[in-house]
């Protein structure tokens, strides 16, 4: 009861505020590391990049997506914190990106860490949707409840943070929706590994 009030009187003193000033940034990064999976969806969609994933900061050292829950096996996937270092992408060290940022208010970013934390508390439960995928060939949402594929789960939580991007079902969002986004601003591209080891050098003289 405690909780929901304080959060009744956050969203009241806050929303007539912040939602005119963008305080906050978040990342959203596109990848295409050359796993059997991200050949198969370029082989469809022919573009390149076919991984999405969402960091709070632009260390991504707070990463999220759906994808393996462990490096070496690609079959059981699902809510993951993502290693742009070690991990998955230590598997593939010719991953290929795209970072880009998006301003939001202080109130979306309140709203983005609450939907966040629904996942890393009921991290278990939730699994890969690649029925979906098909879907989105078919131009068909197909909604499973605790189970996301990348872009549907970041479109998902940008949706429910109230961060919106795109004008149809988070179902039939696609790494492609991201990259023409006028909403996003590009960053970086290149290799991840060249964007990692640059953090590191920094880290070192800072």
């Amino acid at each position: 009861m405690v909780v929901i009030l304080i959060d009744m009187f956050f969203i009241i003193i806050t929303s007539e505020v912040d939602n005119m000033t963008n305080n906050k940034t978040i990342y959203i990064l596109l990848t295409y590391s050359g796993s059997l999976l991200s050949k198969c969806i370029y082989v469809y969609t022919k573009e390149p990049y076919t991984h999405v994933s969402i960091a709070l900061d632009s260390s991504l050292k707070e990463l999220y997506s759906f994808g393996r829950l462990h490096p070496s096996n690609p079959i059981f996937a699902g809510f993951v914190k993502e290693d742009i270092i070690n991990g998955t992408y230590a598997r593939f060290p010719k991953t290929r990106c795209a970072l880009y940022s998006l301003e939001i208010s202080d109130f979306q970013y309140y709203r983005l860490k609450k939907e966040l934390y629904k996942f890393k508390q009921n991290g278990d439960k939730y699994g890969y949707n690649l029925l979906g995928l098909f879907g989105v060939v078919l131009n068909v949402p197909i909604q499973r409840r605790y189970n996301y594929f990348c872009s549907q789960f970041v479109a998902t939580l940008l949706d429910n943070s109230g961060i919106n991007m795109f004008h149809k079902p988070n179902g039939l969002v696609s790494p492609r929706d991201f990259r023409e986004c006028r909403k996003l601003k590009l960053i970086y591209e290149g290799m991840l590994r060249s964007y990692s080891s640059d953090l590191e050098l920094c880290n070192e003289f800072s």
